[in-house]
């Protein structure tokens, strides 16, 4: 005969426990709105994402609605804890709305940052559902068009951003600064006198950079590298490119001004250069030109990976046709 005694059940029950403070800080906000202004007071969609906290607030006197076109004139209304588009409370003002934003701090945080990578010149690809409101409401901080919505992993495989230079760009900062202050790490942290500032200032970030942040940037690294092969050398040998934008400057050029106008500068003469870096495909630069001025030009031959043979053969041939390698700029 099977025994059907029940044997003692053990719950333990964690502490802390309860609401992220978030949480707790907007459904506190919209009780004491209720307490200073009396009922009804509006909340532009549910407070939070619980059934027993809105039945509860809706008790008191919230009234939840989902846009300000439901909300009459002359009544508070509280935006809920998962932020919302900047155009919500333009509207309020213009309708002369008092309104009190619950916006979770962290939520509020995504939203600045969203915004200055946007402001950064970057493309963001943001990972979350269609129609959430937190989504909804952190697209909404950025002009249309500056990020994409990756919600399944067919969207991730797929997606394609409109200008990929950015991202090469910020791999490319994670990688080379990291492995950079890796190499230098003793002058760095022992010497740093000894480096000139431009150059100390450019590296010494790296030595923040996490292993995670390193790991997602090879990952990024290895994929953009992936789609730059596919999309260039099915169709060509060699991508030729000037190596900087301009003409070979002056070693005292380069170092002139202040630590921020060098690294500036630096930075705008890498800038063809970097994202093959980057990437990791080779390059070669070679004399082509000079300017009026007899600074020389180059150009660089940008190759597939592991096909320096072929960069190298083309490189021979172009100075047996040429002589701007036997050139010498005057010196003085």
């Amino acid at each position: 005969m099977a025994n059907t005694e029940k044997r003692p059940l053990e719950l333990l029950i964690a502490a802390p426990r309860g609401f992220c403070a978030g949480v707790d800080r907007a459904i506190r906000i919209v009780e004491l709105a209720i307490e200073k202004y009396g009922a009804p007071v509006y909340v532009r969609h549910e407070i939070v994402h619980n059934k027993f906290v809105v039945e509860n607030l809706r008790a008191k006197g919230a009234v939840f609605v989902e846009t300000l076109d439901h909300v009459p004139d002359g009544v508070p209304v509280v935006f809920s804890a998962h932020g919302v588009p900047k155009a919500v409370p333009h509207k309020a003002e213009q309708r002369g709305l008092s309104y009190l934003d619950a916006t979770c701090p962290l939520v509020s945080k995504v939203h600045r940052q969203a915004e200055r990578h946007v402001a950064a010149g970057r493309h963001i690809l943001f990972v979350g559902h269609h129609g959430h409101p937190e989504v909804i409401g952190t697209f909404g901080q950025v002009p249309e068009g500056s990020m994409t919505l990756v919600e399944t992993e067919a969207d991730a495989e797929s997606v394609a951003v409109p200008d990929p230079g950015p991202i090469v760009a910020a791999c490319s900062n994670v990688m080379v600064r990291a492995e950079s202050a890796v190499i230098h790490a003793r002058i760095l942290k022992e010497r740093p006198g000894e480096l000139q500032p431009a150059v100390r200032d450019r590296m010494a970030p790296g030595l923040t950079v996490s292993a995670t942040e390193y790991l997602q940037g090879q990952r990024l690294r290895a994929q953009l590298t992936r789609e730059f092969i596919d999309a260039v050398f099915s169709r060509v040998d060699v991508v030729v490119t000037p190596t900087i934008p301009e003409p070979a400057p002056a070693l005292a050029h380069v170092k002139a001004g202040a630590t921020a106008d060098v690294i500036g500068r630096m930075g705008r003469f890498s800038r063809l250069t970097r994202p093959f870096n980057a990437l990791g495909v080779p390059a070669l630069s070679l004399p082509c030109g000079a300017a009026a001025d007899g600074r020389p030009l180059a150009m660089q031959l940008v190759g597939r990976p592991f096909d320096e043979a072929t960069l190298l053969r083309l490189g021979s041939a172009y100075e047996q046709a040429t002589t701007w390698h036997r050139r010498r700029p005057a010196l003085g």
